[in-house]
Parts: C-alpha cells; sequence; structure tokens
C-alpha cells in the first residue's frame, strides 16, 4: 500500500502537468486573435490602395476616350460645311473637354488621397511589424513553457515503473480500474474511524480494524476505493518490497 500511495501521489504530479500541456497552449489564443487583425488591418490598407490605383486608371482610361473622341470631331470638322452642323460639332468637343477636365480633377484627387495612404500604408506596416514581432516572442515563451511541462510530465512517467514494479499485478490492475472510474479525486484513501473518506460512508469494524492493522489490502465496499490507515504510514518511506 505504501508504493501505490506514492504512485497515487505522482500520478497526481502527473494529471497536473497534462491539465498544464492543454492550458498552456489556449494563453496563444489572444495572441492569435490579436495576429488576425492586424493581418485584417494590413488588408484593409492594401485593398484601399488598390481601389483608388483602379479608380486613378478608370479615369485615365475615360479621358483616352474622350482624346480618341475630339479628334474624331476634329477630323469630321473639316468635312463639315453647314454652320450649323459645325458649331454643334463644336459644341460636342468642348462638352468632351469638360469630361475631360472633371476626370483630371478626379485624378488629382485620387493621387493626392494615393499619397496619404501610402504614408499611411508604410507607418502601418511598421506599426504591424512592430506589434508582430512581440506577438511572436510572447507566443515563443509560451511555446518554451509547454516544452518544459512536457518534459517535466515526461521525466515523471519515469518515475512510474520503478514503483509499479513493487505493486503486485492485482493491485495495479484494481488501481487502474479505479482510476478510470473515479476520474476527479484519490482513489486510494484514508479511513476516519469507521467512515471511507472518499464516499463518507460507514464501514464494517471488521475491515476498519483490519485496514489499522495493515495487514490486508480493503476496497470500500460502498465506492470500491482502497482504503488505508495514516498513522501506519506517516514518515514512511516508499519500500520496494512493499505495496
Amino acid at each position: 500500500m505504501r508504493n501505490l500511495l506514492a504512485l497515487q501521489e505522482l500520478d497526481k504530479k502527473i494529471n497536473a502537468c497534462k491539465e498544464r500541456e492543454v492550458e498552456i497552449p489556449k494563453q496563444k489564443s489572444k495572441f492569435d486573435i490579436h495576429r488576425k487583425r492586424l493581418q485584417n488591418e494590413l488588408a484593409e490598407r492594401e485593398d484601399t490602395l488598390t481601389k483608388l490605383t483602379l479608380e486613378q486608371k478608370e479615369c485615365e482610361g475615360d479621358i483616352e476616350q474622350h482624346q480618341v473622341q475630339i479628334q474624331r470631331y476634329n477630323e469630321q470638322l473639316n468635312t463639315i460645311k453647314k454652320n450649323e452642323e459645325y458649331q454643334a460639332l463644336l459644341h460636342e468637343i468642348e462638352r468632351e473637354k469638360k469630361q475631360i477636365a472633371v476626370r483630371e480633377e478626379q485624378i488629382i484627387a485620387i493621387l493626392i488621397e494615393l499619397d496619404e495612404s501610402k504614408e499611411t500604408l508604410d507607418e502601418d506596416k511598421k506599426r504591424i511589424r512592430s506589434e508582430t514581432k512581440g506577438i511572436d516572442s510572447e507566443c515563443a515563451i509560451i511555446d518554451d513553457e509547454l516544452k518544459v511541462a512536457v518534459q517535466h510530465r515526461m521525466e515523471l512517467d519515469d518515475e512510474r515503473a520503478p514503483i509499479i514494479s513493487n505493486v503486485t499485478n492485482a493491485l495495479m490492475a484494481r488501481y487502474d480500474r479505479l482510476c478510470r472510474n473515479y476520474k476527479m479525486g484519490p482513489v486510494v484513501v484514508p479511513i476516519n474511524g469507521e467512515v471511507c473518506t472518499g464516499c463518507h460512508m460507514h464501514i464494517l469494524a471488521q475491515v476498519t480494524n483490519e485496514v489499522m492493522a495493515g495487514n490486508k489490502v480493503h476496497g470500500c465496499q460502498h465506492c470500491g476505493r482502497l482504503l488505508y490507515y495514516p498513522p501506519n504510514f506517516e514518515n514512511a518511506e516508499v519500500a520496494p518490497s512493499e505495496t
């Protein structure tokens, strides 16, 4: 029973490590959210630049079309003899020139906005790089913390074999079965008077006496947990030849 108590204490530490191995990576979730927000922010800035560039090209394309139309009208002027038609064509040419002027004004506004957006994007890129570097550093710390936790758990796992070798197969099977049934809390529990401290139910007097005598392994007739009497194991070292 002495070795089984030591095994239970060791398994408690191992389970705590396993819980940490699950919880530690969760610390990165807030950094993942932050990183995603920065990526979206950068994509939004770049999308703005792309849209402005497309608007500029669209305006330039319109200007080119208007210029082509003006050239056609000018060619037609040489063939027109009636003053009325001539004046109408001049009016169309003037209208095309006004459309060009409107588009040129739009291009100027777009170029100003492009310059401002590029400057803002450059500043944002520097800030985002800095923030991303900080996120990477924090995540690296978390990864290192996880590695330490895994390493510690593996070292504890290595300590199980020597203890298990000194526990009988039958008792080990009972212990493993109880651990599967009771995920939380100990499966090797002390008695308090004639009460099992695992389920807090009354146990038989004979069982209590034999547990206190320490010469027989008993399980609680109610919950099945293995019982022991604490004074029998006070200041006791794990004994290689005992369970």
